[in-house]
């Protein structure tokens, strides 16, 4: 029946026409109840298989039923399981063990490593005492080689003596004409140890002072007064100086008055030994009224001589004294550039007497004239002048005939034209200024002449003196052909083309040495008589006096502050830059050359050079220097470089190396209230190798604070108080600086210790060179036809600021005490261009650029108080004092260069174990 029914459901119900919908509705029970059937095996199955295994753990009693909860003891009970228990307790009590071990041995590494640590930097200072110790030792060794190498003991001077008060008689030469130092000069009043002591007489004790020209004795006087050689005590003389002119015609004393007088001086010793008679000309037209006069064995200086008259190596030819009370002004005078000017040569004068006619009216020459009459080449001069004038080939001037009333002048001698300016302005626009000496051979030098000179070199026109015969001013100790050229009168013919030939590089040399000429020996009367008694003392080989050092008032200032050391001034890793001088401070050798000094070292060793470029041309009238002269003969005694000793980095650094192996450089540093800045300016120094000293210029009129603690760095720091503030200060030459190397520095400069120690090693190489970091450069600004200062990054060149460079102390000499006054006068205006004003004097001394090292360009001192420099009118300032500077030497002295010093191995890739070496290329 159930098939029946289902059949019948199948086939539409009780008839055909149910059949579909009850096929459709079992299809949908059937496909419902399976539904139904799978929700509820996936729903609640999972559920309860997840509430018996959840609430296993929490049955009391095991027997309730077959997965009912137990404990974890009772699961324990298990075998298997309680072996896994056993195993996780194993297991986690092994990893305790085991992190507890860790964390031990991570603390043991720990403190091993700090070990490790402690024992590397207990061996790097092992070994930089090591290092220190073997340059002490070496130093040592060669201290004792020096004691031991000498073959004798170093002398102290001799007891001074004294010259017998009885006079002592000399064999009298045959004639005064013959006198020699030889013969005529008492050797024994002047020993080596007495420092040339000069005894001046007063010319207004004597009846011959009243004829005095006033203005000549009023500047000799002044002269006298400030000179380091003249004595008040006339018993240890060794000069005795009587000025006797220029005399005034009206009141002019007779020759036989005038010889009186001179024989009644009371040092005069009958005879005038070791006495010198200066008469100074002034005017061109000065007479030679000594020419009659017996002078006994006394020297003559003056600026007019006949040869019957002049005594070579025993007289002295002196200079005009034109600038009589006053300082030439260094701005009237022109520009040595452009050497090329708008007359080739230029002559004026007159003629007033011939040759012939002076002749037959001086008797008295005409009985000295031995054989025929000279030739008076006078008239062919006037010619060939005229008709290389009419040829106009060049612009040249020649006059012959005064405009207006010609100055007196001696016989046969060229008669000066017009007034002064008017002769300066010509000579203003003339290349060579002719000097024709006079006709009669016999007069050797003439006021006039000399008056001639004086004018063309003052000017910068090159002077052409027609006559070899001439003796020109200071003959004996200056090389004229540098500054001038001596032609005989023959050879007038060919005076066009020889001077057409010269070179312009040839005329500015002339004309530098010819402006220095002027400057050093005629300018002023302190130089005229500086000159003659250098001379004086040269011939008798008597050293000069020492030049004077700058005393230094010291500030007392407490120190004992530990100085600290910067990482960033001292990190130098494994390099070593020198010895920290442990013993006292180390002074540069003594010029010990003085005593064997004779004219003809002298000669050599300062005007070596061709004309002006030179270091600094020998000056009479300037002292030698103790110890600051020593670099013009230092480092004498070279080593070889290749093969033996030296030469390898290691061991170029651990000895300082070059030709001079044991020196220290002293620190000079100017402040000015910035106490601060200072300390940890000077805290960076130590430990600095082959430091000698530090010397603080306090240019502050403020005592530094009372409590301030200034740090100990291992030398001494010298507190120098100034008397006023001026940037000048910075180049004093203070007694207190006992080496020849200066480390200038600004107390805001920061410097690490290999650049100061390279520095120092490259200065050593070039002592007479500026040797520093911060480059700057001038330039021509051609809108405005002047100079600029420029300090924008360049590939050139001409200064480095004395802020951060080395120098010789030779220069600090100068800077104070030779460069021009004017130069230093508008560094104290300005309070600036002190440092420009030292480029420009080395530059014009050695004609040489100063050297950069390092390829810093500025040195800036993060939170230091504002500095000059940093005001804006810093470089206007700069830009004047450029051109005043060029204006002062007459031409721009700076060089340019694009010359860097850097060390050897610089930027070359070593191996780890080679140790670098310091040495420029």
């Amino acid at each position: 029946e159930l098939m029946t029914g289902y059949t019948m459901l199948r086939n539409g119900g009780a008839g055909n026409g149910g059949q579909p919908w009850l096929l459709r509705w079992s299809s949908r029970i059937r496909l419902t109840w399976l539904s139904f059937t799978l929700f509820i095996i996936l729903v609640f199955f999972p559920l309860i298989a997840h509430y018996y295994l959840t609430t296993i753990d929490d049955a009391d009693d095991a027997g309730k039923r077959i997965f009912g909860p137990r404990t974890g003891n009772e699961l324990c009970e298990v075998k298997h399981v309680q072996d896994l228990c056993r195993i996780r307790e194993s297991v986690s009590e092994e990893l305790l063990q085991l992190e507890a071990k860790r964390q031990e041995l991570n603390s043991e590494i720990a403190k091993l490593n700090l070990k490790i640590e402690a024992c590397k930097k207990s061996i790097e200072n092992a070994k930089q005492d090591l290092l220190q110790l073997k340059n002490v030792i070496s130093q040592t060794e060669h201290s004792y080689k020096e004691l031991m190498a000498q073959n004798q003991p170093k002398l102290s001077l001799p007891i001074r003596l004294l010259p017998d008060k009885d006079d002592v008689t000399f064999p009298l030469p045959k004639s005064n004409r013959n006198c020699r130092l030889h013969n005529c000069f008492d050797y024994s009043r002047c020993p080596l140890t007495s420092g040339f002591p000069v005894y001046v007489y007063n010319s207004d004790d004597y009846p011959f002072g009243s004829s005095l020209d006033p203005l000549i004795k009023q500047a000799f006087e002044a002269t006298v007064r400030t000179n380091v050689y003249v004595t008040e005590n006339a018993n240890i003389a060794c000069v005795y100086i009587i000025l006797v002119g220029e005399m005034q015609e009206p009141v002019m004393p007779k020759p036989t008055e005038l010889e009186q007088q001179l024989h009644s001086l009371p040092y005069w010793r009958t005879d005038g030994r070791n006495h010198l008679i200066i008469n100074l000309s002034r005017k061109s037209e000065t007479q030679n009224f000594l020419y009659n006069i017996s002078t006994g064995r006394a020297m003559i200086a003056q600026s007019t001589f006949y040869d019957v008259q002049y005594r070579p190596g025993f007289d002295i030819v002196v200079s005009p004294l034109v600038h009589a009370m006053s300082e030439p002004n260094f701005l009237e005078i022109p520009p040595q550039v452009p050497v090329k000017r708008k007359y080739l040569f230029s002559f004026q004068g007159e003629k007033i007497e011939s040759l012939r006619s002076s002749l037959q009216e001086v008797r008295s020459f005409e009985e000295e004239i031995e054989g025929n009459a000279p030739a008076d080449y006078d008239d062919r001069i006037i010619t060939t002048l005229k008709a290389v004038q009419d040829s106009k080939l060049d612009f040249v001037l020649v006059e012959f005939t005064c405009k207006n009333q010609p100055k007196a002048s001696l016989p046969t001698e060229w008669a000066l034209c017009g007034e002064r300016d008017d002769r300066l302005e010509l000579l203003k626009l003339s290349t060579f200024a002719l000097i024709i000496t006079p006709g009669d051979t016999r007069l050797v030098i003439s006021a006039g002449c000399a008056m001639r000179l004086f004018e063309a070199l003052e000017v910068g026109a090159i002077p052409v003196v027609l006559g070899e015969q001439v003796q020109l001013p200071y003959n004996d100790v200056i090389r004229w052909n540098e500054a001038a050229l001596i032609i005989p009168k023959p050879r007038i013919t060919e005076v066009h083309f020889l001077l057409r030939s010269i070179s312009d590089n040839d005329l500015l040399a002339m004309r530098r040495q010819g402006r220095f000429l002027w400057e050093t020996y005629f300018s002023t009367s302190d130089n005229v008589f500086s000159t003659v008694l250098a001379i004086i003392r040269t011939r008798i080989q008597i050293p000069a006096a020492p030049i004077r050092e700058e005393t230094a008032v010291e500030i007392p200032h407490r120190s004992g502050k530990a100085a600290g050391t910067d990482p960033n001034m001292a990190d130098n890793g494994d390099l070593d830059l020198g010895p920290v001088e442990t013993e006292p401070p180390y002074a540069s050798p003594k010029y010990l050359r003085n005593f064997t000094l004779t004219a003809m070292d002298i000669y050599r060793n300062w005007n070596s050079a061709p004309g002006p470029f030179h270091l600094f041309p020998y000056t009479p009238f300037d002292p030698v220097l103790p110890s600051e002269a020593k670099f013009l003969g230092s480092g004498t005694g070279f080593r070889p470089i290749g093969g033996g000793a030296g030469g390898s980095g290691k061991e170029f650094q651990a000895a300082l190396g070059g030709n001079v192996p044991r020196e220290q450089f002293t620190v000079v540093m100017l402040t000015y209230e910035r106490e601060e800045v200072l300390m940890n300016s000077l805290e960076r120094l130590n430990g600095l190798p082959y430091l000698n000293k530090v010397v603080v210029v306090w240019n502050s009129p403020k005592l530094p604070s009372e409590d301030l603690l200034w740090p100990d760095i291992g030398v001494p720091i010298m507190v120098v108080r100034t008397e006023k503030n001026s940037l000048n200060n910075r180049f004093l030459p203070w007694d207190e600086i006992e080496t020849e190397a200066i480390l200038s520095i600004d107390d805001d400069a920061h410097l690490r210790h290999d650049e100061i120690m390279f520095g120092f090693r490259v200065w050593r190489e070039a002592r007479d060179r500026i040797v520093g970091f911060p480059g700057r450069y001038h330039a021509w600004d051609i809108p405005h036809q002047s100079w600029l200062y420029n300090s924008n990054y360049s590939c050139e060149l001409s200064m480095v600021l004395t802020g951060a460079a080395f120098f010789h102390k030779y220069y600090a000499y100068l800077y104070s005490y030779v460069m021009p006054q004017a130069i230093r006068d508008m560094v104290d205006e300005y309070i600036n261009c002190e440092d420009i004003a030292m480029n420009f004097l080395v530059s014009h001394l050695t004609r040489k650029p100063p050297i950069k090292v390092t390829s810093r360009w500025t040195f800036r001192c993060p939170g230091c108080p504002q500095a000059l420099s940093h005001d804006d009118s810093h470089f206007h300032e700069r830009h004047k004092c450029i051109n005043f500077f060029v204006k002062v030497y007459g031409y721009m002295p700076l060089l340019y260069t694009q010359f860097r010093v850097d060390s050897v191995l610089f930027k070359t890739r070593l191996p780890h174990d080679k140790t670098k070496c310091f040495k420029f290329i």
